[in-house]
């Protein structure tokens, strides 16, 4: 099944990809501080007790963002899955990206170094929920 014509298709784009979250503040610290990007808006749902937040680098109309969802009786952590691999940032250096977020107490779990095959210079490091981000650098 085709969704759109091909003339369509060229107005398609990327919204947002969601995770789950269990400590929505440290969340929110962990995306905008540490990595810089800006609290666009944040919604309650009070009858179905989550909250909605959305974080990114610029305005959802034009730019992807991620939405980090809070359910509000949620006490246990979230299974990841086996098919969720993980998100990527481009940082212009990351090595020193992996020292300040080390310092912050950012768990790297794999340190900054050379892709083998690869001229790629990569790391990963986890957010507070476990969700592993590749570290990308370009110049």
């Amino acid at each position: 099944m085709n969704l759109a014509t091909t003339d369509q298709k060229t107005n398609y784009r990327l919204l947002h990809s969601m995770i789950r979250v269990r400590d929505l503040d440290r969340s929110i610290d962990f995306y905008t501080r540490l990595f810089g990007m800006k609290l666009l808006r944040r919604t309650d749902y009070p009858t179905n007790k989550f909250t909605n937040v959305f974080v990114g680098y610029g305005d959802e109309r034009t730019n992807t963002v991620i939405e980090l969802t809070h359910n509000w009786d949620r006490e246990e952590p979230y299974e990841h899955g086996g098919a969720f691999g993980h998100l990527a940032f481009a940082v212009p250096d990351v090595y020193r990206a992996c020292e300040q977020l080390a310092a912050e107490g950012v768990r790297i779990t794999r340190p900054a170094g050379p892709m083998k095959d690869s001229d790629l210079h990569i790391a990963f490091v986890e957010d507070p929920d476990g969700y592993k981000i590749e570290l990308i650098q370009q110049a």
